[in-house]
């Protein structure tokens, strides 16, 4: 059922970590009659700072994410923890009747992403993912591009997020347990939404995939964030996945924190299709042949107010995705970002992460 469009959209913070503070609350805090009016975190000081600098002196505060659920005033949630509790916290929302936001990944394998998936459909509640790269200009007018039948059918696709030695040292990231994986989880997720959202294609067939723990005790890391603990670094420093859809188009997916790679490229795309592509590689760029001659086109996108923005000038991927989440849940239209999309995603992770254990070839 749509809200009135000026009746005031009530919202809970679940987890007011790093991701919340760099994304989530500065930007819903630029959409016009939506409130953060409750936060929780298992620290309660980063919920009260929470408070302070997005809420009212009368908005909750809690420790315990069940409580803020109680509040039936609230209408949305936004998960916005590690990656262990995205299912059952999700699931607990919905389940309350609250609409919801989680935090990319959906979950930390295709298990707890299905019960997500099962609650929103049970529930009749909204559920989205934080893909926010698919709200970059590039990405919007790329997809674009592709409708329009400009790259044809696309059969091969690189998804890339490799990082040369951009390891996150705070939180939670190099711990396996609560996160479930390393860079591949972490960055080469939006890689693979952006790769599967251009290709339209959400049916794989098969996977190969292989795993690296081969910088994590170097000595001289030379890491933008400051050296880290070998000892903490539990989780892979590189993945890489070869992927094959039911059509028969392929994936190569690369995923990397600290790669000896003099090139890095994070949640970029290249594409490959019967009439053109497309990459990413030093800005937008789409290529083919006309008039039996090569050509490269890179489209100028900095300019403000075209028809990608929506009429928002100089709105960022983050702020996009908060406006276009809470327009979703006031008209009760689709999400931008769907759990069945969001779920193909976590089930090509886990591919493969299981073909990496195994050695084995991954079928779906």
């Amino acid at each position: 059922m749509a809200i009135g469009a000026n009746e005031i959209i009530r919202i809970g913070i679940i987890g007011c970590g790093g991701i919340a503070n760099g994304k989530h609350m500065p930007s819903l805090a630029k959409v016009k009659n939506a409130k953060m009016v409750a936060f929780c975190d298992i620290i309660e000081e980063r919920a009260l700072k929470a408070r302070e600098k997005y809420g009212t002196p009368d908005c909750a505060v809690y420790t315990d994410y069940k409580k803020l659920l109680e509040d039936k005033t609230i209408d949305v949630v936004h998960v916005l923890t590690p990656n262990r509790s995205h299912s059952f916290i999700t699931v607990d929302a919905l389940e309350a009747g609250k609409h919801v936001m989680c935090e990319k990944p959906m979950a930390i394998n295709s298990a707890e992403a299905q019960k997500m998936l099962d609650a929103a459909k049970r529930t009749g509640k909204k559920l989205t993912i934080g893909y926010q790269t698919r709200h970059r200009t590039d990405s919007l007018y790329l997809k674009q591009e592709i409708e329009a039948g400009t790259l044809g059918d696309i059969y091969y696709a690189e998804a890339l997020a490799i990082r040369r030695r951009a390891v996150p040292t705070w939180g939670v990231f190099l711990n396996e347990y609560e996160q479930g994986g390393g860079p591949l989880i972490d960055i080469g997720t939006h890689a693979l939404d952006l790769t599967l959202w251009m290709m339209d294609n959400y049916s794989p067939k098969y996977c190969v995939g292989t795993t690296y723990h081969a910088l994590n005790n170097s000595v001289e890391q030379g890491n933008d964030w400051g050296n880290w603990d070998p000892a903490k670094f539990t989780v892979e420093d590189s993945a890489f996945g070869f992927v094959v859809m039911e059509n028969g188009a392929t994936i190569n997916l690369r995923a990397s924190w600290a790669l000896n790679y003099a090139d890095p490229q994070e949640a970029k795309t290249l594409l490959c299709g019967t009439k053109a592509g497309a990459d990413m590689h030093d800005g937008l760029r789409i290529n083919g042949i006309r008039n039996n001659a090569p050509y490269i086109f890179t489209p100028q996108l900095s300019a403000k107010g075209a028809a990608f923005y929506d009429g928002v000038k100089g709105e960022s991927p983050a702020d996009r995705e908060a406006r276009l989440w809470i327009e979703a849940v006031r008209e009760d239209k689709t999400p931008f970002v769907t759990p069945e999309q969001a779920i193909v995603i976590t089930r090509i992770l886990e591919g493969i992460y299981t073909s990496a254990k195994t050695g084995e070839m991954f079928k779906f």
